[in-house]
């Protein structure tokens, strides 16, 4: 190890995405939870006029993201009904990631330890150990997944907390957060921030922007990455009380988001009436491969109300120890899932990707 570099980076693992152009053969892409759907063909030709007319290669995007800003407000109205947010609660990252980061500089660093329940996204865990923030967690309960509020209070209690992570539907297992949850969030003091990751709201229509004027100390995270399917654009937005957004701002690096990135996303917000009806048939097929995962026998299966399955193997098989070892055998015959929080990811794809995995899993686990 080179000596100037940190030494607590060598124990530390960077997230892993899914393989590019290394990839033998051509794979079904679900492990990422991206939308299986491109912009439509004139969306893409309106992107690439702009690109050809408007957009000024030599000029550097605008940094204060304000025209952005104001659709991302008339979006957010339009589809959280009994919200009313202005240009000045809104702080826009180059993908959720950059947002993750710049509320751990603005709470935590130097300052304070962070909590989250597990299995969760990864990248809170992975970003606040880069920053050196200590992560405190409480695993949660293995039949639904939902937190163990006693428990994580008295971690709470014990421990410097500044920061809270829950996403709203969790992601691996795919779960909204409960009443009994939301209530608990509601108690917390206002000396902790409660972010509540919002990225598959447009699947499961569940927010909490509402209550944002009630609690000052809560932010809001969302993403253009999935429904909206502008993943190859990294575009992400918090949503928060203005003075947390002003800390926010004045962490984040200038010029974060390319150009070419805000007109896509101002492009999808102005035709959102042409892409949000699509993810009625992401949900169907969601629902439809649910069902159909139920009849394997070896498998346990969760509902979700995101866009994508959470399953675990029941037990170990002659063939399949554990679950990677499934995953694996997944991606020999094409499809790509995820091996997380000790089970598998199955993101919502095309129907004829979903045929394929569904076809792919009958065939191996019925062959023991």
């Amino acid at each position: 190890m080179l000596k100037f570099l940190r030494s607590d980076l060598a124990h530390l693992k960077a997230y892993k995405p899914h393989p590019g152009g290394d990839s033998p053969q051509q794979l079904d892409r679900l492990d990422t939870n991206e939308s299986p759907l491109d912009l439509p063909p004139a969306l893409k030709q309106k992107l690439s006029e702009q690109w050809q007319n408007t957009l000024e290669n030599n000029r550097y995007p605008d940094g204060s993201h304000i025209e952005l800003k104001y659709a991302i407000t008339d979006y957010i109205q339009s589809t959280t009904p009994g919200s009313v947010i202005g240009i000045d609660q809104i702080s826009v990252g180059n993908g959720s990631d950059e947002l993750i980061r710049a509320v751990l500089q603005t709470t935590c660093l130097g300052e304070g330890d962070i909590f989250v329940a597990p299995p969760t996204f990864s990248m809170y865990d992975i970003v606040a150990q880069t920053l050196g923030v200590t992560v405190h967690s409480v695993a949660r309960e293995e039949t639904s997944f939902q937190i163990n509020l006693d428990q994580s209070q008295a971690v709470i209690e014990a421990n410097n907390i500044r920061a809270v992570f829950m996403l709203n539907p969790n992601s691996p297992t795919g779960n909204g957060l409960s009443k009994a949850e939301i209530d608990w969030l509601r108690t917390l003091p206002d000396n902790v921030l409660v972010l509540i990751d919002e990225a598959y709201f447009e699947f499961s229509q569940q927010s909490l922007v509402s209550e944002l004027a009630q609690h000052p100390n809560w932010l809001i995270l969302r993403t253009f990455s999935k429904a909206l399917r502008l993943a190859a654009h990294r575009v992400g937005y918090a949503i928060a009380h203005p003075e947390l957004i002003e800390a926010l701002e004045k962490v984040r690096l200038p010029y974060n988001l390319p150009s070419i990135s805000q007109l896509a996303a101002q492009l999808c917000l102005q035709e959102k009436e042409q892409l949000l009806p699509l993810i009625s048939e992401i949900c169907h097929e969601r629902d439809r491969l649910y069902q159909e995962l139920q009849s394997l026998a070896p498998l346990k299966v969760w509902p979700s109300v995101a866009n994508f399955l959470y399953c675990r193997l029941k037990q170990p098989t002659n063939k399949f120890e554990h679950n990677g070892v499934l995953v694996d055998a997944l991606k020999d015959q094409g499809t790509l899932v995820r091996h997380t929080g000790g089970g598998i990811r199955i993101s919502i794809g095309t129907r004829a990707e979903n045929q394929r995995t569904l076809a792919r899993l009958r065939s191996l686990l019925t062959t023991e």
